[in-house]
């Protein structure tokens, strides 16, 4: 791998603000930012760092149980005038917040690499991700939510429709690997159905999240809409629990299953996007340089961190040999670095502990036979969360990193001979949240694609493709999730559904003269008229 240094050319001659980083926002921004966050006089706060530094950038208060449940009841009373609203009118404060963020975009794009310590590449792939998210709601929403008829049991004579009423106060727990796209495809839609929102980012990368926030109310937003708040789990995850209409939320398996159990007892709805483990299968007829430039973007994109990157690499034995040299070579190519600017192809990665996850997955493996084809180190000469782009051979299944998610740079390859053994080698998993396919032939790549049991699978792409598609619906099969988020489904989520039917002239029961038995059979001549014209 080669690398860049920590601040080059130009850069060098930028005065050095919050976290070490050369060209960050400064500290009075940040801390501007964090005054937007709700409650914290009664818990100590919390210090975020910088992945590339090591060093602080934001102080951080902390709400408590009581503050949270204040803020939801002040959302609450914000989100009457904000439903009041035609959906229209609604939509077009996130068509104004799409145009906002293009116009903005260095800013968020800093304090992205600041906070959650990836390339800047990368970070435009949020940048990007959230203004279609914007444009697609801001575009779709009204029309979604629109009242429909439909045909009623009789023709003429009933009148039926359904309309769409927001669920209330959506509650929000997002995750800091995607801070700022994350956050948009949970928020967004709940915000256009008519809901309120109280989220809970990471602490890690809640400035992220501030500086949407801020942009929202910029574009017109109504300030107690969209609330804030910042808390660690143990403390206040109980009162986003009890306090929400809905609940949104995205990290690990194990806390997504302790939710869903909490929730369920309220008869409220929730939706989960948890772990993944997700294969990629190169078929024989597939180009083998092509498939391993997609490898490279689907493996080490924001270092891994990524709920819908590859782990898992399953290629055909008349292949195998030329993927992997070009997929180890374009591997060993990649720079790393961690200045803001487009100098690098991958940072580092966020926290202590993934680094210890990812350096512990890679040791295990190669303690029990593994081959590590490049990679398979850390780099504290770059900085202190550093760990190379890691490709493994000869992984076992009693190596941890065989089943478990990593979350990190590193994938391993797998011979195949038979493609039925590859779908099912794929799907052997207990998750089930992104796969993909790459071929030379679009319509053997669609059938595998079809028996892959995956949420969202890809042809001849890693992520991006279904990822960057907003109507189409984004979730996990197994323990990857419930629910979906994207598309017309993660909209139409955060609504209850009213059915009305009006009746006129013919009564659904019998007159007072008329024999039941009679009617029945008329009504049964009826019913079979109905079905031949319907």
């Amino acid at each position: 791998m080669t690398s860049t240094a920590a601040t080059t050319g130009q850069e060098a001659n930028r005065p050095t603000t919050i976290g070490g980083v050369v060209g960050a926002p400064s500290a009075a921004r940040a801390a501007q930012l964090v005054r937007r966050a709700a409650g914290g006089q009664d818990s100590a706060p919390v210090e975020s760092r910088a992945p590339f530094t090591g060093l602080p950038t934001a102080t951080l208060p902390q709400a408590t149980d009581a503050e949270v449940r204040r803020v939801f009841g002040e959302a609450r009373e914000a989100q009457r005038a904000w439903a009041a609203l035609p959906a229209r009118e609604r939509q077009h404060v996130l068509t104004r917040l799409h145009d906002l963020i293009l116009r903005r975009q260095d800013e968020i794009l800093d304090l992205i690499q600041l906070e959650a310590g990836k390339s800047r590449i990368d970070a435009f792939d949020e940048v990007s991700a959230t203004a279609l998210v914007a444009g697609y709601y801001g575009k779709h929403s009204a029309k979604l939510l629109a009242p429909k008829r439909v045909a009623g049991v009789i023709p003429f004579l009933t009148k039926a429709g359904q309309l769409r009423h927001p669920k209330g106060v959506v509650g929000v727990i997002s995750p800091w690997n995607y801070p700022l796209a994350l956050t948009s495809m949970d928020v967004f839609p709940a915000l256009a159905a008519g809901n309120a929102v109280v989220q809970k980012p990471d602490n890690q990368t809640a400035l992220s999240a501030l500086w949407l926030h801020e942009l929202a109310e910029e574009a017109g937003l109504p300030a107690g809409v969209w609330r804030i708040v910042l808390g660690r789990g143990s403390q206040i995850g109980d009162a986003l629990v009890a306090e929400s209409d809905y609940l949104c939320f995205t990290g690990s398996t194990p806390t997504g299953k302790d939710l869903a159990g909490k929730v369920a007892p309220r008869l409220t709805g929730f939706s989960l996007e948890l772990g993944g483990k997700n294969p990629m299968i190169v078929l024989p007829d597939a180009s083998a340089g092509r498939a391993a430039t997609g490898a490279v973007t689907a493996c080490f994109s924001s270092a891994g961190q990524l709920c819908v990157s590859v782990e898992r690499i399953y290629v055909h034995e008349s292949i195998r040999e030329e993927f992997t040299k070009a997929f180890v070579a374009k591997t060993e190519a990649l720079r790393l670095g961690g200045e803001l600017g487009y100098g690098a192809d991958m940072g580092s990665l966020t926290s202590e502990s993934q680094l210890r996850s990812v350096a512990a997955h890679v040791e295990d493996a190669r303690s029990k036979g593994a081959t590590v084809l490049t990679g398979g180190r850390a780099r504290p000469d770059l900085g202190p969360l550093f760990y190379e782009p890691t490709v493994l051979a000869d992984v076992t299944p009693d190596m941890r990193l065989y089943a478990e998610e990593t979350f990190g740079p590193v994938v391993s390859i797998y011979p195949y001979t038979d493609v039925e053994d590859a779908i099912a080698l794929a799907n052997e998993t207990e998750y089930g949240l992104n796969a993909s396919v790459f071929t030379g032939d679009s319509s053997a790549g669609w059938a595998v694609a079809a028996r892959l049991k995956a949420g969202t699978v890809n042809v001849n792409e890693g992520y991006a493709a279904t990822f960057g598609t907003v109507a189409l619906p984004m979730g996990g099969m197994k323990d990857s999730g419930y629910g979906r988020r994207n598309g017309a489904e993660g909209l139409l989520k955060y609504t209850e559904v009213q059915s009305i039917a009006q009746q006129r002239g013919l009564r659904l029961r019998p007159p007072r003269l008329v024999p039941p038995r009679l009617w029945a059979r008329g009504m049964t001549s009826g019913l079979r008229f109905l079905r031949r014209i319907r």
